[in-house]
């Protein structure tokens, strides 16, 4: 139970220090910066899955 409270008051302390960077324009920049990041990396997760899905695929149909 500790452990989830610790849990939780670090995600909460985590959407305060968000909240307060946005409203900073350097705040806002480096936010972007890290949701550009986050977008990439997911972007090639993705398409990393669908090349192997493909690769699947193919090797079913032989």
């Amino acid at each position: 139970m500790k452990k989830l409270l610790w849990f939780l008051i670090g995600v909460i302390s985590g959407f305060i220090a968000a909240h307060f960077m946005s409203k900073d324009p350097r705040g806002q920049d480096m936010l972007a910066e890290v949701d550009a990041r986050i977008t990439g990396f997911t972007a090639i997760l993705g398409d990393a899955y669908r090349a192997q899905e493909a690769r699947l695929a193919q090797s079913d149909e032989n």
